[in-house]
Order: structure tokens, then sequence, then C-alpha cells
């Protein structure tokens, strides 16, 4: 009895020896060299720790079948990233983090569509680029894709994974099924993926004094092509502007400042700030864009598209027309890892240069309003001219800025 005693004593000792230590994990090599451990801190809980190990031991010894336990581990560092709960925060496999990689560098072999990450969790189609293979076989707006090629992608939380799924290489076949909430169905839709041709920027006059631009996604030359297409307009005789936002996602960072640094006077554009509250801020320096100006925004309106959009309103250098953006403010990073893995995670949130973070809200428009309904999953291009309601309302407002400003002079 006094033995059993004493040895359940020595157990509890040792156990908060290691609780208070901090707790170190090491495999049988890596206790020789303390320079790779496992570590918790000590706001770690003597039951979780306990846990953590007995459940390791229980899987390697007696798992019907033989474990690795490196694949344990990687589970252990995927399960740790989803107990954050956040979307935007992803860890990516050596074999992700090549796909995200070769994407960011190669061309564009896929189906012609931009996404993003809706409410529901879901992939969700924001607008369908021309004379794509998407658009052939009849893709809509607010399509959700919820399988490619049979696998179900509505656990990936990562909208860079999913679009990695869907594209290849050129005349290869994809399987896309989607949730159509127009017709509360599911559809599969095949098709061969080809090289996009990616048109970002569109620009035309709506009227004998009015210039109209187009931008569906913020790439990595879109100031660029903005400001060529701004003095195209102005060529042909434009006096104001409208600047069509609606259904952009968002895009390169960098790009968006540089255009609000265009459109709006000297001051703050947008800031970030992270948990301990470190600010970076992006200014304007004082040249301005010096014409009457519209900008059309609507519920698929995000990230990028808010930090302009926000700009513009509170510098009071246009008026925004449609209905309040998706509320995506939040900065990711991607860090290398070892073995050529990768992690993704939000290190901020974004501010407008009144001090709102937009996350979750979004930028609500100067005036409301909304295309009629039977248009809701409409690309822009293809609502019948005459029949988008907020494009009109654009023009007329513009139209009105323009008289005020000759009778001004």
């Amino acid at each position: 009895m006094k033995k059993n005693l004493l040895i359940a004593v020595i157990c509890v000792i040792l156990s908060v020896a290691f609780f208070a230590a901090g707790f170190y994990t090491h495999s049988f090599i890596q206790m020789m060299n303390p320079e790779y451990e496992i570590v918790f801190s000590q706001d770690v809980s003597r039951e979780n720790i306990i846990n953590f190990n007995r459940v390791k031991a229980l899987l390697l010894n007696s798992y019907y079948e033989e474990i690795d336990e490196n694949v344990l581990l990687e589970g252990a560092i995927k399960g740790m990233v989803e107990a954050v709960g956040d979307p935007y925060t992803v860890y990516y496999t050596p074999d992700m983090m090549k796909s995200f990689m070769e994407q960011q560098t190669g061309s564009y072999v896929g189906i012609g569509v931009t996404v993003f990450m809706d409410d529901d969790g879901l992939a969700t189609v924001a607008d369908i680029f021309d004379d794509s293979p998407a658009k052939d076989a009849g893709m809509r707006n607010g399509d959700k894709i919820v399988m490619v090629d049979g696998e179900d992608v509505t656990e990936i939380t990562d909208l860079n994974l999913i679009v990695q799924r869907i594209k290849g290489k050129p005349d290869t076949e994809v399987a896309v099924t989607v949730y159509r909430p127009e017709i509360n169905n599911y559809l599969e839709i095949r098709m061969t993926r080809r090289v996009i041709n990616l048109v970002y920027i569109k620009s035309r006059m709506v009227s004998d004094n009015i210039g109209y631009i187009q931008l569906k996604l913020f790439d990595e030359d879109i100031a660029y092509d903005f400001v060529n297409h701004v003095n195209r307009l102005i060529s042909q005789g434009a006096k104001g502007l409208i600047l069509d936002l609606r259904n952009n996602p968002g895009g390169d960072y960098t790009q968006v400042v540089r255009m609000a640094d265009i459109i709006v006077p000297e001051g703050l554009i947008v800031y970030t700030e992270d948990r301990n509250g470190n600010r970076n801020e992006e200014k304007s320096a004082a040249n301005e864009l010096n014409m009457p100006l519209a900008v059309l925004i609507n519920e698929y309106s995000a990230s990028a598209s808010e930090i302009l959009s926000a700009a513009i309103k509170e510098y009071g250098k246009g008026t925004l027309i449609g209905k309040t953006t998706f509320g995506k403010g939040l900065v990711q990073s991607i860090v290398p890892l070892e073995g050529e893995a990768g992690l993704k995670f939000t290190t901020a949130r974004y501010f407008t240069p009144s001090g709102v973070s937009i996350h979750g809200i979004g930028v609500t428009p100067d005036i409301e309003i909304s295309n009629d309904e039977k248009y809701r999953y409409y690309s822009i291009d293809e609502i019948p001219e005459g029949e988008d309601k907020q494009l009109l309302r654009a023009i007329d407002e513009v139209s009105r800025m323009i008289s005020e400003r000759e009778y001004n002079k």
C-alpha cells in the first residue's frame, strides 16, 4: 500500500514538474539536440498536455495500422491553424505551397471567373470573363462552388486552394459542381480549361461628356492602366467619370494605394494595425483627380475595392452609388516554413482614413439603389443597355455635377 502511494506521489510530482517547466516533447533523436522541440507555454492546462501525449501514444502504439509520426504531427499543425477559426488563416503543405507559388508566377489557365469567399464559407463566383469556358458553359454570378472533379471543397476555407483545383493544364477537362441559388438546385458544369486572356479594365463613353471605367480586379498593372484609360476618355471629351467597382473582389494592395493616390488629395489613404497597435500608413501626395466622379459598388465589391471606395467617400472626391460592400478588411501574410511548407495568416486589419474598420461592416453608398432582382446573378456586362439602374443613376449624378461645375465657373 505504502509502495503504491509512493509511486503515485512520484508520478504527481513528475507531472507538475513537466507542467511548470513548460513541457517539452522530443523524439528519441531530438532529445540529444535541444534546438528541436515542441514547447507549450505555462498557460496550457496540465490536462491538455497529458491528453496530447496520451492520444499520440495510443495512435502510434494501438491503432490497427502503423502510423507515420510525421503525418500525425503535420495533422496537429493543421488542426492548430484551423482552431484559430479564421477562414483566411491556412496551413499550406509542401505540395500546396508549390502549387500556390506556381500559380502566382505562371500564366492563367482555367475557366475564366473571379471568385470570393461568401459569408456562408463557400467559394462564390463574383464575375465571369467574356470568351471564357465558364461563359460558354453557362456559369452564372452567384454560383457557389461545392465540388471540383467530384471532390467536396466546401470544407476548404482558403480560396486559393479551391482556385488551384480548378486551374490546370490547357485543353484538360474540369467538372465543377455548383449550387445555384437562383434555382435552388445543384448543377455539374463541365468545361475545358484554356489560357485566359485577362482583361481587368474596360472603358467607354456613356454620354457626350461622361466616361465609364470598369475594374474587374486590381492586378499588378491596374494603376498604370487606369491612368491611360482616364486620359483616353478625356481626349474623347469626358468631363466626368464613372468608376465601376461592382463585383470586384479586390487584388493588389500596392496598386489600390497607387490608384487612390491618383484620385484623392494629400493625406492618409488607409492604414493597417496589428494586435500590438503597430500602425502602417499609406499616404497620398498633393496631386488629385479634378473632375466629377461617381463610384459604383455592390455587395460583391470587397477588400481593395473597399479601400478605394472608402478613401474616395471620406475625402468627398466622388459619390458612391449602389449597395453596401462585402466587408473584408483583414491583412494576410504568407510565410515559408521548413520543408517547403507555408502559413498564410491574418496579421492586421485595414482602417479607413477616419479610423473605421470595414471588416464585417462594409462601405455604405451615398445613394443606395438596386438593380432589378432578375439581374441579381448577371455579370455587369450582361445587363441590357438602359436597364442598369445603378449605372443610369450614376450618369444622372455625374451629369448634375458637371452642370454645377460649369455654372459656377
